[in-house]
């Protein structure tokens, strides 16, 4: 059991990335799950040799989930290849790229992983940085039926649509196409989550509300609906935990 919720840790905690790949340190575990250092010591060691499920860099400290990219880089996509190669710019040790890369089953994702671990110098690492810069550059002048590839079926459209009809205001064939077009460029559960927000906050101009709320998850890499309701979960965690605590009256 105590092995099972440390892993939901450091699968949740406020330190992971998009990439599988963090930094934290042994002080921050052990104070964040209120174990001693010698605890989470023993643990640490144990998912590396005897789970085999993380790798961790003393020097760097930084740790690497190995099946990340096999639960949570399934989806490819201008946002989320836009959001992983900014986070591994970050990492300093390349070998966890290349160890959690290699559980990547998504070709676009698997093969950024392969060009910050391919690279046999750093000039040659700069080179590719600067051939990214350029591709960046090709994306933003591409339409925005090119620039998604989320892949959105019939039905989820028109329930997406028939949502934001009966739910906020009237669906013109304007507000129809933003709406595919940000189902196309996000996660089309995402926009549903980002609707049930904008019925709450009933907004002037909602169409604007909603797009904000999407690019303000992207920002936060979040790409899909599970990453949101950990993060959720997170931030109630952390105001449970800022909660001042009543002293009562000594007997």
């Amino acid at each position: 059991m105590k092995d099972k919720y440390f892993y939901l840790y450091l699968l949740t905690n406020e330190g992971t990335t998009q990439i599988g790949i963090y930094q934290i340190t042994k002080k921050q575990i052990a104070f964040d799950m209120g174990y001693s250092m010698e605890s989470v010591g023993a643990l640490l060691q144990r998912f590396i040799d005897h789970h085999r499920l993380i790798k961790y860099n003393e020097e760097t400290r930084e740790i690497a989930i190995k099946n990340w990219g096999k639960y949570n880089l399934n989806r490819g996509g201008k946002p989320i290849l836009d959001c992983v190669k900014s986070e591994l710019k970050e990492v300093k040790d390349t070998l966890l790229i290349q160890w959690v890369g290699e559980g990547v089953s998504n070709d676009s994702v698997r093969n950024v992983y392969e060009s910050y671990y391919d690279t046999s110098t750093i000039g040659g690492q700069k080179e590719k940085e600067k051939e990214e810069e350029k591709e960046n550059k090709k994306e933003k002048q591409t339409t925005d039926g090119e620039v998604g590839q989320s892949v959105v079926t019939e039905e989820q459209l028109i329930f997406l649509t028939k949502f934001y009809d009966e739910n906020i205001q009237r669906a013109s064939g304007y507000i129809c196409e933003c709406i595919e077009r940000m189902a196309r460029e996000n996660d089309p559960a995402l926009v549903y989550e980002a609707m049930k927000i904008t019925v709450l906050q009933q907004p002037n101009k909602p169409m604007q509300y909603m797009e904000q709320i999407l690019a303000n998850w992207r920002k936060d890499c979040i790409t899909n609906v599970e990453q949101l309701k950990a993060k959720e979960e997170r931030e109630r965690k952390k105001q449970a935990t800022t909660i001042i605590p009543v002293l009562l009256p000594k007997a």
